[in-house]
């Protein structure tokens, strides 16, 4: 037998006017998931999924239904299809769940890219990162029912990035500025993504759309030239915030409290609940954190949020 154990962290999608064009990575927290290579081949699937800890009860063990195991089983049909390896040993799958269900944390695409970064490394590396993003926003499908890849590509790869097009897949890495910090609060409650896009506009005036467009522009450019300032000023989501924010209780509560505390900006985590604020050093982040925490608090003394300050994770997908 061969044990190998794949890490990927939580991720940001959308990242306020980038919606599903731009994620990024943080350092923690993050799920993990132990894969054991046996050299004995099952009738009923090359992969099975031998527990899951953290969900509760509320993850299918079926593999061909949970991302894990289902990313895995598309990545052994690569390798037989596209790099003549013919898998023929059994694969025991280990989940362990640190990230919260529906939380708007990439909870999916981190359990994904943990387990592609694992079975690579497993059967010997037979493909880069990049290949294994496919199999990772394939995944996105399983979980939510929408292929998209803004949780899962910075999952595997870390950085910000840019998803110029689907269509074919176009993917631009930047890196983060040195000093940028990312505050995540997520409130105890859940929002799944199918709902959370279900309220979202199916159409969009010109106007607003070159407002947003503005903002994603001005953002890459904050990014690339460490402009904190205008990283700030373009933190700006004016679609699907709008309609996002009363799916979160006390959104602008919070979002107040983090500017108010000396956060750049602040907006939806992906699709919610969690909330993320940037901040131009950490002691600004872990203030943000505690007066994003107190609002909520404020809102509803029943109302717990974890509180998360990293900087941007560069590295992606990782071995431990």
């Amino acid at each position: 037998m061969k044990t190998v154990t794949g890490f990927a962290s939580a991720t940001i999608g959308n990242v306020a006017c980038g919606f599903d064009v731009l994620g990024f990575a943080i350092k923690e927290p993050g799920d993990e998931v132990i894969l054991t290579l046996h050299e004995e081949s099952s009738s009923e699937s090359p992969v099975s999924i031998k527990t899951i800890h953290g969900d509760g009860g509320a993850l299918p063990r079926d593999p061909k239904k949970n991302t894990s195991s289902f990313v895995v089983l598309k990545f052994l049909e690569y390798l037989r299809n596209h790099k003549g390896i013919d898998f023929q040993g059994h694969i025991d799958l280990e989940l362990k769940k640190n990230l919260p269900l529906s939380s708007g944390m990439g909870s999916s695409a981190a359990s994904a890219a943990a387990a592609l970064i694992a079975a690579n490394e497993l059967l010997g590396g037979p493909c880069t990162k990049m290949e294994l993003v496919h199999f990772a926003i394939e995944g996105e499908r399983v979980a939510c029912g929408s292929a998209h890849a803004d949780n899962a590509a910075p999952a595997m790869l870390g950085n910000f990035i840019l998803i110029r097009s689907y269509n074919p897949l176009d993917l631009i890495t930047i890196p983060p500025p040195d000093q940028l910090y990312c505050t995540l609060a997520h409130p105890h409650i859940e929002l799944r993504t199918a709902y959370a896009r279900s309220v979202l506009p199916r159409s969009i005036s010109l106007k607003t759309a070159t407002e947003q467009w503005g903002n994603v522009g001005a953002l890459i450019s904050g990014l690339l030239t460490s402009d904190y300032e205008l990283i700030g000023r373009a933190l700006v989501d004016v679609i699907a915030e709008p309609k996002r924010a009363t799916l979160i209780p006390g959104f602008y509560q919070v979002k107040e409290a983090a500017l108010g505390a000396g956060a750049l900006g602040c907006s939806i985590a992906g699709s919610g609940p969690s909330i993320f604020a940037f901040s131009s050093s950490a002691a600004t982040a872990e203030k943000a954190g505690t007066a994003m925490r107190n609002a909520f608090l404020d809102i509803d003394e029943h109302l717990e949020a974890d509180i998360w300050v990293s900087p941007v994770c560069r590295e992606g997908a990782r071995i431990l």
